[in-house]
C-alpha cells in the first residue's frame, strides 16, 4: 500500500521506520458535521490492527446510542469471541447532553467532564489503550472545565504508542499547535440549509 512521500525530512535522528510509527495526536474540529464520523472511521482501522480502543464520549446524551457505538461494541464482542481485531471500551462521561447545553447544571457537567479527563489521564499513564477517541472533548476545554495546558502537557508526555483523536468545535489554539494532524471541517452545503433535519443512517 502506498505510504506517501513527506515534503520534508527532519534532522531528528530517527530512522524512517521510527518516524513513521510515532504515535499521533489528531484533532478534528470546525463547524461542519463529520468530525466524530471521521474519528470512528480511524477507530475501525485501529480495530483491524488488533489495537485496544478506548472511546470517551463527552456531551452527548448517555441515552442516545449512536450507530458507531453499536458497531464498535459489536466489534468488541467479535474480538472477545474470536480473537479477531482488538478489544473496545466505550465510556460516557456523566449523564451526557448535547452541545446545545441542555439538562443538568454546569457544576454537575463540569465535575463529570473533569472526572472523565482524570480517567483518561490514568489510562494514558497505564497505557490501557493503543487508540483513543475523545469525542467532543473540545467543549469541556472551551468552557473552562478542563485545563487546556494540562491536556497538552499530558498528551505530549504520554508513554508508549498511544494514538489520541479529539473531536469537537472550537479547538483551543494550544491544542491545535500541539497536535500532529488537524482537520478543519468546513461547510460547503448541508441539507439543513434546505430545511431537512437529520435522518437515520446518516446522522445516527
Amino acid at each position: 500500500m502506498p505510504q506517501g512521500t513527506p515534503s520534508t525530512v527532519p534532522d531528528d535522528g530517527l530512522t524512517t521506520r521510527q518516524r513513521r510509527n510515532r504515535a499521533l495526536v489528531v484533532v478534528h474540529t470546525g463547524e461542519m458535521k463529520g468530525k466524530s464520523t471521521a474519528a470512528f472511521g480511524m477507530a475501525l482501522r485501529a480495530w483491524n490492527q488488533g489495537w485496544p480502543i478506548g472511546v470517551f464520549q463527552f456531551v452527548k446524551s448517555a441515552k442516545w446510542r449512536v450507530g458507531e457505538e453499536t458497531a464498535l461494541r459489536a466489534l468488541g464482542d467479535v474480538h472477545a469471541q474470536s480473537g479477531a481485531g482488538g478489544p473496545v471500551s466505550w465510556h460516557k462521561m456523566g449523564a451526557g447532553w448535547s452541545w446545545t447545553r441542555r439538562q443538568g447544571t454546569d457544576t454537575d457537567h463540569a465535575a463529570d467532564a473533569l472526572e472523565g479527563w482524570q480517567q483518561i489521564k490514568r489510562d494514558l499513564a497505564a497505557e490501557t489503550y493503543r487508540f483513543y477517541v475523545l469525542d467532543e472533548f473540545t467543549y469541556p476545554m472551551d468552557w473552562g472545565w478542563v485545563d487546556v495546558d494540562d491536556v497538552v502537557a499530558t498528551l505530549r508526555d504520554r508513554p508508549g504508542q498511544q494514538h489520541v483523536v479529539i473531536t469537537g468545535r472550537r479547538a483551543a489554539p494550544a491544542l491545535v499547535e500541539a497536535a500532529d494532524l488537524v482537520v478543519q471541517m468546513t461547510k460547503v452545503k448541508h441539507p439543513m440549509d434546505a430545511g431537512q433535519k437529520g435522518q437515520r443512517g446518516i446522522e445516527w
